[in-house]
C-alpha cells in the first residue's frame, strides 16, 4: 500500500521507516529541509536506538522517501499525520498548529477513499473539527484516529510490535473501509496476536492522554509517599517493592526520584486539564494539578537535598550532574529534570559540570550558561557531590571504589534510586536518596 506520514519528528520518523519495513511504500512529508535531506542519506535528527539501522535497511529498499513537498502524499491512501502537539506557551493547552497546518497541506491531494489518521496526540474533539474540514472540500476523504504509544528508547519496538493498536472510526460503511485499510497496514503486527480495539474517535483521542496521566499519576504517587518516607524515616523503595506485589498496583512506574519529564507526560497532562475546562468539567481533572505539582516539587526536594550534603550551602560547591535526558537511551531534553535541576543549582551559586552519553549537543544549544563534560569522571573531577539524574545503564554501573578516586568528596545523591546503597557506603561513600534513610 502507499502511505504518507506528514511530519518526520520523533514519531514521524519511525513510524515511516517501520511502514516501509512491514512492505508498504512510504512517503515522508516534512517542512524541514535539512531534516528531510538528513533521513534521506539513512541518518536519524535524534537518538533512538535501532532507528539508524531501520532507515538504512528501508531506504535501500526503495519503498522509503523523503520529500518537503506536500504535494506527494498525492495518490497515497492512507495519509498518517505524525506532527508535534506542544504545550502552548503561557498556556496548559496544547499547540495545534501543526496539526492544522498539515490537515491543510493535504486537502488538495486527498481523492476519494484515502484516509486520514490522525496519530498526533491532540484535545478530544479534534478529530470531529478535522473530519469537518475534510468533508467540506467533498472529495469523500475519511478521519480516523490511531493514537500512538511510543516509548522512547523503545520506539521502533513499539511501532513493529504494539501492545494495543486503537482505531478510532466514524459509524457506517466509511468507518468499515476504513478499517479495513488499517488491518492492512497493520497486517503484520495484527497477525502476530496483537489486540485490536475498534472504538469511537472521540475515546481514541482520549486514551493517550489518558494512560499517561494514569502513569503520571502512579509516580507522583510515590513520589508522595516519598515524602512522608523522609519524614518518618521510612524507605520508599522498600514501601514500592511491598506494594508492588498486588497486581492490582504492580511494580512498573513506582519508582521514586526526580519524577518525569520529556515531551509528553507533563504537556499531555496539563493539556488534558485545559480541555476539561474547556468542556465544563474542570473538577473532573483537578487531581492531575496535584500530580504536577508533586513532580515539580521533587526537583526542588533535589537541589535541597545536595545542599544538605553540603552541610547547608553549594555557593561554590562543585556539583557533577550525571545525566541531562530526561530518560536513559534518549537524546530529549525536553522539561528534563536532571537540566532543570542543574540550572537551579548554577543559579544559586554552583559550579556545576553535567555529563550524558547522549544529550550533550542538546543540552548545550538550550543551557549554554551550564558547564559540560564528555565523561562521568570528567565531569566528577575534584567534586564536591556527585548527583546523579538520568538512570543510564553506564551510571548505574559505576564502580564506587574507583569512581571514588575522581572525586574530592566522596557524596553521592542518587535521584533515581537505582544505585545499591551498601555497596556505595562500604566504598566509602556518603549516599543519599530521595525517600530513603
Amino acid at each position: 500500500m502507499r502511505i504518507s506520514v506528514i511530519g518526520c519528528g520523533y514519531l514521524g520518523a519511525v513510524h515511516a521507516a517501520s511502514m516501509a519495513h512491514l512492505g508498504h511504500d512510504v512517503i515522508g512529508v516534512d517542512v524541514d529541509a535539512a531534516k528531510v535531506e538528513q533521513l534521506a542519506r539513512g541518518e536519524a535528527p535524534f537518538y533512538e536506538p535501532g532507528l539508524p539501522e531501520l532507515l538504512t535497511s528501508s531506504l535501500a529498499t526503495g519503498r522509503l522517501t523523503f520529500t518537503t513537498d506536500i504535494a506527494a502524499a498525492e495518490g497515497a491512501q492512507v495519509h498518517f499525520v505524525c506532527v508535534g502537539t506542544p504545550q502552548k506557551k503561557g498556556e496548559y493547552a496544547a499547540d495545534l498548529r501543526y496539526v492544522d497546518a498539515a490537515v491543510q497541506g493535504l486537502l488538495p491531494h486527498l481523492r476519494a477513499g484515502d484516509v486520514v489518521v490522525g496519530k498526533s496526540t491532540v484535545p478530544v474533539g479534534t478529530t470531529e473539527r478535522i473530519a469537518e474540514e475534510v468533508a467540506a472540500t467533498q472529495v469523500g476523504a475519511t478521519v480516523v484516529w490511531n493514537p500512538e504509544f511510543l516509548r522512547e528508547g523503545f520506539a521502533v519496538q513499539d511501532t513493529l510490535h504494539p501492545d494495543r493498536i486503537v482505531y478510532g472510526l466514524p459509524d457506517g460503511e466509511t468507518g468499515a473501509r476504513a478499517k479495513d485499510l488499517l488491518d492492512e497496514v497493520y497486517a503484520t503486527p495484527i497477525a502476530e496476536g496483537i489486540p485490536v480495539v475498534v472504538t469511537d474517535r472521540a475515546t481514541a483521542q482520549l486514551v493517550k492522554v489518558a494512560a499517561n496521566s494514569f502513569l503520571a499519576t502512579k509516580i507522583s504517587f510515590i513520589n508522595a509517599m516519598a515524602e512522608l518516607c523522609e519524614a518518618t524515616g521510612a524507605d520508599v523503595t522498600q514501601l514500592a517493592d511491598a506494594i508492588g506485589h498486588d497486581a492490582r498496583i504492580g511494580r512498573r512506574f513506582l519508582n521514586a526520584g526526580l519524577g518525569f519529564g520529556g515531551g509528553c507526560l507533563p504537556k499531555d497532562i496539563r493539556a488534558f486539564m485545559a480541555r476539561a475546562g474547556e468542556l465544563g468539567v474542570d473538577q473532573a481533572l483537578s487531581f492531575l494539578r496535584e500530580v504536577d505539582s508533586i513532580n515539580m516539587r521533587r526537583r526542588v526536594r533535589t537541589v535541597d537535598l545536595v545542599r544538605e550534603v553540603c552541610d547547608g550551602s553549594i555557593v561554590g560547591r562543585r556539583v557533577a550532574v550525571l545525566g541531562a535526558a530526561f530518560k536513559p537511551d534518549s537524546d530529549d531534553i525536553r522539561d528534563s529534570p536532571a537540566l532543570s535541576v542543574a540550572a537551579q543549582m548554577g543559579l544559586q551559586g554552583a559550579h556545576v559540570v553535567v555529563t550524558d552519553p547522549q544529550a550533550l549537543g542538546n543540552a548545550e544549544r538550550m543551557w549554554p550558561d551550564l558547564r559540560y563534560a564528555a565523561t562521568a569522571d570528567e565531569a566528577a573531577k575534584e567534586a564536591d557531590v556527585v548527583l546523579l539524574a538520568t538512570e543510564w545503564p553506564e551510571y548505574r554501573s559505576l564502580d564506587p571504589h574507583a569512581f571514588g578516586n575522581v572525586v574530592a568528596r566522596k557524596v553521592i545523591v542518587d535521584g533515581r534510586n537505582v544505585l545499591d546503597p551498601v555497596a556505595w557506603r562500604a566504598a566509602g561513600w556518603v549516599y543519599r536518596a530521595l525517600g530513603r534513610p
